[in-house]
């Protein structure tokens, strides 16, 4: 095939490359003086393929001889940037001027705010106690059905010493508001001495369940300071439940401003009773309507109760106005009128001392279970025959008669004996 021959291309100003005639001493456009030759282009040939650098090109340096003896080839220099033992361009003449790249590259460290400690990592999943497969979410219901699992308070029980004692959610609260403290000492001149405090929170109130425990604690804990430097029971019973009130005023303001985002809601607030027994010695205190009773081993003895409740239907009876059935038929009998808090009425602790003349029980609890006992009579009926030297017993007996009643309260007892028993006696 022909070809159309081409005509020869102008040449161009070095300065405007705008196509100049032969001869011209200036270009046309910018007037460049092409009587001047320019210098030529930096050039920058290919590196031969035999090794040898270019003309004008620097030689790297040989590297050092290693300090082991030479083996096969030893004597053969490794290209600049090359490992040695490295064969892709030995004897190539191909340069590797970046370094050369590492086999693994290190990965950024974990955020350790954002690390799974390794003890919640390998701790098994909860399953469900109702349908035995769901897994148990952190707010404690079952993912597969549902079901509330159980608070560590729903069923508490305990046995210090002499005495004992058990709470109980019952079967129509969705969580437990009463609380305990129990525990034994020894008094100045060597004999023993049993503690019980029972609490019960108001329901009508915000955080019922930590104002109980509040009382509790700070009770118990203020009695079994108490004795043992030598206070009177009674005096120590009257300590302890100013004590109670004092930490239960403190929930008041925790936080600062939980009054504030929930005017409509009471403070924190509970009952108290409480029992101390010594050898010979019984001393009861109590505010609100939770109860001590007294249940001599011999059944043939009379019975009692041994604290008045603070409440509607105990001012009727006592205002001679209705008689007692009459009043705890009423839909205000459960109404107290005395309760620890920070919007309670003035303080009144009552205290109370007795000397029994024979061996018994005393059961301190919750209206959750005198609902289902309510005179002295029926609780002696109730009560075990051997409350007093089984006593963690005698307090599981008597919450199970609650339950069996229907549990409709939050139910909580403990047994303690009369005369406290030396050191080192309990349950059998």
């Amino acid at each position: 095939m022909s070809q159309m021959p081409r005509q020869a291309a102008l040449p161009k100003c070095p300065s405007c490359a705008e196509p100049v005639e032969p001869g011209d001493l200036f270009c046309g456009a910018c007037g460049y003086d092409l009587s001047v030759v320019p210098a030529p282009p930096q050039d920058h040939p290919t590196l031969p393929m035999t090794g040898t650098a270019a003309p004008g090109e620097p030689v790297d340096p040989a590297p050092a001889p290693a300090a082991d003896p030479p083996g096969p080839g030893a004597g053969d220099a490794a290209p600049h940037g090359q490992e040695p033992g490295d064969e892709r361009s030995a004897g190539s003449g191909v340069r590797f001027d970046r370094p050369a790249e590492p086999d693994e590259y290190p990965l950024q460290a974990p955020d350790p705010r954002l690390a799974v400690p390794a003890a919640a990592a390998a701790a098994p999943a909860r399953l469900c106690v109702a349908c035995r497969t769901g897994r148990v979410d952190d707010d404690g219901y079952c993912e597969n059905c549902g079901h509330a699992q159980p608070r560590e308070r729903d069923h508490l029980e305990r046995e210090t010493g002499p005495v004992a004692a058990v709470s109980d959610r019952g079967l129509r609260h969705h969580r437990n508001e009463d609380a305990f403290a129990v525990g034994h000492t020894t008094l100045p001149d060597g004999t023993p001495a049993a503690v019980a405090i029972v609490c019960d929170g108001v329901s009508s109130a915000t955080r019922p369940d930590a104002a109980s425990l509040a009382a509790s604690r700070a009770a118990g804990d203020t009695l079994l300071a108490a004795l043992p430097r030598g206070t009177h029971p009674q005096a120590a019973m009257h300590e302890a439940i100013v004590a109670a009130s004092h930490a239960v005023n403190a929930l008041a303001g925790e936080p600062a401003t939980a009054r504030e985002h929930a005017p409509h809601q009471n403070a924190p607030a509970c009952t108290i009773v409480g029992a101390v027994v010594t050898s010979g010695l019984l001393v009861v205190g109590w505010v609100g309507d939770s109860r001590v009773y007294w249940v001599p081993t011999d059944r043939t003895a009379p019975p009692a109760r041994l604290t008045e409740d603070d409440s509607w239907a105990a001012q009727m009876v006592a205002a001679g106005l209705m008689s007692e059935a009459e009043a705890y038929a009423d839909e205000r009998a459960h109404a107290i009128t005395g309760w620890l808090g920070a919007d309670a009425y003035e303080l009144e602790p009552h205290t109370a001392c007795f000397r029994p003349d024979r061996p018994g029980a005393v059961v301190v609890c919750t209206d959750g279970l005198w609902n289902y006992a309510e005179t002295a009579e029926e609780m002696s009926e109730v009560v075990p025959p051997d409350a007093a030297t089984r006593p963690l017993h005698g307090a599981r007996v008597l919450v199970g008669h609650a339950l069996d009643g229907g549990g409709h309260d939050n139910v909580t007892v403990a047994v303690l004996p009369f005369p406290a028993p030396p050191q080192g006696a309990g349950s059998a």
